[in-house]
């Protein structure tokens, strides 16, 4: 085959995947990320009167799922790369939206506490699964712009998602439910559906997928199991190898700087902005509030993307990476000295834009020298112990609040662990090989 067939072969994979599967697992994580930071919006609009919750409990009850997710994360990642992403993800889904739902009658802290590790022990493997599927149907050098697309799903969650959570919260009453009761139960049957349709959606490998023609199939069969020998030659690094992978250990590092910032922002932003009416003098009703939430989440998937597109046709670089660390870690703390609702929202974008900006190209990083079980291994690792951030980042910031009732303290705690991303990607730069670059025209679907 010539390399202008080779070359109209793979724009059409590329196509075809970024068309087919990316948009529907993106779907699957939009509605993840919105079931796991639902509480975020029940917290302000009843959830914490109802239940008597200080910011304490509150930052517990958001970050307990991560316990959950924590114990479980490794062994569902490797039971997905066993027996295949189709019946893996599906299965995770369908049971995170049955636990979701039972969100709608919880009736005591206990209770919240309950529900909130058995949702993390049902997502356990959902996103470092859907990272290795997604990384498993293209060839490096076309993963960061994958990537970007899926991970678009987690921003575009809060802009729409905020004020969809309003629009239910202002439902209260029906069915005899408090307002953010009837949000729990509104966004928790998706799950339930599109987990079942998951299982006729997707396929394992590319050879499974009836929507490649023969001769696509091939090549891009080919391709993988070329890189995958490269890998193997190189080194032929086990799942117990991992574990003593400096590597791996210090992207865990990394991970959790970013991860600490993402929730930390998620659980409390919107329990921030109704605080505006108090620090300001401003008054915005429900629907008003979920609307800002979902501003600087705008900016961020406007930035992410382009930011993503470069990094694809450079090539993922460390600056693609650590850059966007250095300007989170400034600005987290920046947003508490404004004298607006206006300019604190638009420091805050800055600093959604720039966390968003580098995770895409940070998932491009595992899959360069690690494959297999290892890969998957690693990527559950990784995630997990990340993850760690996520349960610091909701409990941290409440006790840190409780204590000085303000968000100056806690705030400046999520810029330093984003610093300290920031250094640790520098350090990491001499140990890395670096991605090769896509050629714009390969980059754009025709």
């Amino acid at each position: 085959m010539n390399a202008s067939a080779q070359s109209a072969i793979e724009t059409a994979v590329i196509r075809k995947v970024s068309l087919r599967l990316v948009p529907f697992v993106a779907l699957m994580f939009f509605i993840n990320f919105l079931d796991r930071t639902a509480i975020s919006f029940a917290g302000p609009n009843g959830l914490t009167a109802e239940l008597g919750l200080q910011a304490a409990q509150f930052g517990l009850a958001s970050g307990i799922f991560f316990i959950g997710y924590i114990l479980l994360e490794v062994p569902s990642n490797l039971a997905l790369h066993r027996f295949g992403a189709r019946k893996w993800l599906a299965r995770i889904m369908v049971s995170w939206g049955i636990v979701s739902l039972l969100f709608t009658w919880v009736s005591s802290v206990n209770g919240l506490y309950t529900l909130r590790m058995l949702l993390g022990i049902a997502e356990a493997g959902f996103f470092p699964g859907a990272i290795l599927y997604l990384s498993l149907w293209v060839p490096a050098r076309h993963r960061s712009k994958i990537l970007s697309l899926f991970y678009l799903a987690q921003p575009l969650t809060v802009v729409f998602g905020a004020p969809l959570a309003a629009g239910l919260i202002e439902q209260h009453g029906l069915f005899g439910l408090s307002g953010w009761r009837v949000m729990f139960l509104g966004v928790s049957i998706p799950a339930i559906i599109i987990g079942i349709v998951a299982w006729f959606w997707l396929a394992d490998t590319p050879r499974d997928a009836r929507w490649l023609t023969t001769a696509e199939k091939e090549w891009l069969t080919a391709e993988l199991e070329k890189e995958k020998g490269e890998k193997q030659q190189e080194q032929h690094p086990g799942v117990r190898t991992v574990l003593f992978n400096g590597r791996v250990w210090l992207l865990c590092l990394i991970y959790f700087g970013f991860i600490y910032g993402l929730y930390a922002l998620a659980f409390f932003l919107p329990t921030i902005i109704a605080g505006f009416q108090q620090q300001f003098g401003t008054s915005f009703n429900v629907m008003e509030k979920g609307i800002i939430t979902g501003v600087p989440y705008l900016f961020a998937a406007v930035v992410m993307f382009f930011w993503s597109r470069d990094a694809t046709r450079r090539g993922c670089k460390t600056w693609h990476i650590a850059l966007p660390a250095l300007t989170g870690a400034i600005s987290v703390p920046l947003a508490l000295y404004m004298d607006s609702p206006l300019a604190t929202i638009l420091v805050v974008a800055v600093t959604a834009s720039s966390i968003f900006a580098a995770l895409p190209n940070f998932w491009t990083l595992p899959t360069q020298f690690l494959t297999g079980a290892s890969a998957a291994a690693a990527i559950a690792l990784i995630n997990t112990l990340g993850n760690i951030a996520g349960f610091s980042a909701g409990y941290i910031t409440g006790v840190l609040h409780d204590a000085t009732h303000s968000y100056t303290l806690p705030m400046t705690v999520v810029g330093g662990f984003m610093l300290l991303s920031a250094v640790l990607m520098l350090f990491l730069n001499a140990r890395r090989r670096p991605v090769q670059p896509v050629h714009i025209a390969q980059e754009q679907p025709q």
